[in-house]
């Protein structure tokens, strides 16, 4: 059979098979490619520069040795048919290790400090578990109670890791999963549980719902946002606890679903964008701003409180609608 001349390749064609000499060069190049690739790494020397990162053969690949090529300060990998080769310089690779739980010096003062700081956090877990168990029961005053103590307990122990010195990251996803479970479900079912007897259930189960869902939301904003030194994007969730908390056990004599509006509010203020003021800069505020709600609590501590928390809630967008005029 006569053979086909080769005819000059136009680029719609596909690509030639390649004969015995040319699939020979390339499995040659492909045993050269793996031997100069596949190479062990070397520990990251104290003062190496950036690690850069391993592939996956420079980490399975354990069956060549290395021996110094002399002459030129490289590498040659000695084992395979080909004999020497020179092989790229190995690329040094940071060993994985996990983080300390504790940055800095591990003395035994800062482990019982850090100890201490990671109780409290547990506390206030304790305390709002507590607070479901004594929701379920009907007990919802005292779980009220349980929620005032978490929220001082939240407190406690963020004041004691800065104080101490002992604050961390794993801290500060601890006390944010402690949050949820006190301030994120603990608080909406104490709410459920007061307001099931005085608002249809199923309204009462979608405000709880709502109560739930934006303080996850909330939680989770507040993880991977940059941090303002003076305001709140949002009411935060410690504060938003504290305010069911004592609507529950203070007994505000306001109908039902007037109460229920109000959690719906306070649900919504959790993931709005507007800018609430720290408790540090409102304690600043000058003597007689705090003399109205004292002698305000005096006479009728409820419409007080009621008071107190509308103007708060109030500031945020009143804040922002002037920052967006300025």
């Amino acid at each position: 059979m006569p053979r086909t001349p080769w005819r000059r390749r136009r680029t719609t064609d596909s690509p030639r098979p390649a004969g015995r000499r040319w699939a020979g060069r390339l499995a040659r190049g492909g045993s050269l490619a793996r031997q100069a690739l596949l190479v062990r790494v070397g520990r990251r020397s104290a003062d190496a520069g950036r690690a850069a990162t391993a592939t996956r053969a420079e980490v399975i690949y354990t069956g060549t040795d290395l021996v110094p090529y002399a002459g030129r300060g490289r590498t040659v990998a000695t084992s395979g048919s080909h004999g020497p080769v020179l092989a790229a310089p190995p690329i040094v690779v940071a060993e994985e290790s996990a983080e300390a739980l504790l940055p800095g010096e591990h003395t035994v003062r800062r482990r019982i400090s850090f100890a201490l700081v990671n109780s409290c956090t547990l506390a206030s877990l304790g305390l709002g578990l507590l607070a479901i168990f004594l929701a379920m029961h009907g007990d919802t005053r005292l779980a009220a109670a349980c929620l005032v103590a978490c929220v001082a307990f939240d407190g406690l122990d963020g004041a004691l890791a800065r104080r101490l010195g002992v604050s961390s990251p794993f801290g500060a996803q601890m006390d944010s999963l402690a949050d949820m479970c006190s301030f994120g479900l603990a608080a909406p079912v104490v709410v459920y549980a007061s307001l099931a007897h005085t608002v249809p259930t199923a309204a009462a189960a979608v405000a709880s719902m709502l109560v739930a869902g934006c303080a996850a939301i909330r939680l989770a904003r507040f993880n991977v946002s940059p941090k303002d030194g003076k305001f709140f994007s949002g009411v935060p969730t410690t504060m938003v606890a504290a305010v069911l908390a004592l609507m529950v056990l203070i007994g505000l004599p306001l109908p039902g679903m007037v109460m229920l509006g109000g959690v719906a509010v306070l649900g919504f203020a959790m993931v709005s964008s507007f800018p609430y003021a720290k408790l540090a800069r409102i304690v600043k505020l000058p003597p007689w701003v705090w003399l109205l709600p004292v002698v305000g609590a005096l006479v009728d501590a409820r419409l007080t409180f009621v008071l107190v928390v509308g103007a708060y809630l109030c500031s945020g967008p009143v804040m922002w609608l002037r920052a967006k005029r300025v």
